[in-house]
């Protein structure tokens, strides 16, 4: 196959095929290399490593829930409703090697892989700033960063959840989702009105 041939979405692609018949940390890069009839030096112009390809999948859902937030956005759906929703299309698409990205992720949290770990909180960081944007969520000053922290720790808790949930169309994922940010948003707003200064009559 020749350079022009090879793209990084068919070499991610058929990553993930030989992936799917061992696990990720097991197929080869030589393997694929033979499988794509190409050379290993063809594959690093695409791909340094397979953390790369990793990040490229998870690049594929990034670009996959904003092309659908842009379609699918309702002028009646609330940003949290919105959120939801971007959400929801995010570990859909990853729906198909959910196993694989366990594995990923697994990889990742192995002890001594502090470069992969500082990095997966650069991703995390990205993705929950595409989340924010695609739901129209405009904040600025504190009321942004609790959004932040409030929409972080609502993705990681259901996308934890999402791995054991067998469901369709991971509807439980969803109510999970949607409940925490009903109570993450109400401890916004319970913090808010103890923090306010209380008005003496004079």
């Amino acid at each position: 196959m020749s350079e022009d041939e090879i793209n990084q979405q068919l070499v991610l692609d058929k990553a993930l095929a030989l992936a799917h018949q061992s696990s990720w940390e097991s197929f080869s890069l030589l393997a694929l290399a033979k499988n794509l009839n190409c050379s290993l030096s063809e594959i690093r112009r695409l791909f340094r490593s397979k953390d790369d390809m990793a990040e490229a999948l998870f690049d594929r859902a990034d670009a996959a829930m904003l092309n659908r937030s842009s379609q699918d956005a309702l002028p009646a759906q609330t940003s949290d409703q919105r959120l939801v929703d971007c959400i929801m299309v995010w570990f859909n698409v990853l729906s198909p090697d959910k196993k694989l990205v366990k594995e990923i992720l697994a990889y990742k949290f192995e002890p001594g892989h502090f470069h992969l770990q500082a990095h997966g909180i650069t991703r995390v960081s990205r993705t929950v700033q595409w989340f924010i944007q695609a739901a129209g969520r405009d904040y600025s000053g504190l009321k942004r960063i609790g959004d932040e922290i409030s929409v972080t720790s609502a993705y990681l808790l259901s996308f934890s959840f999402y791995f054991v949930d067998n469901s369709k169309q991971h509807i439980k994922t969803r109510q999970l989702l949607q409940r925490l940010l009903n109570r993450n948003r109400q401890l916004y707003h319970a913090f808010k009105a103890i923090s306010r200064p209380i008005r003496h009559n004079k």
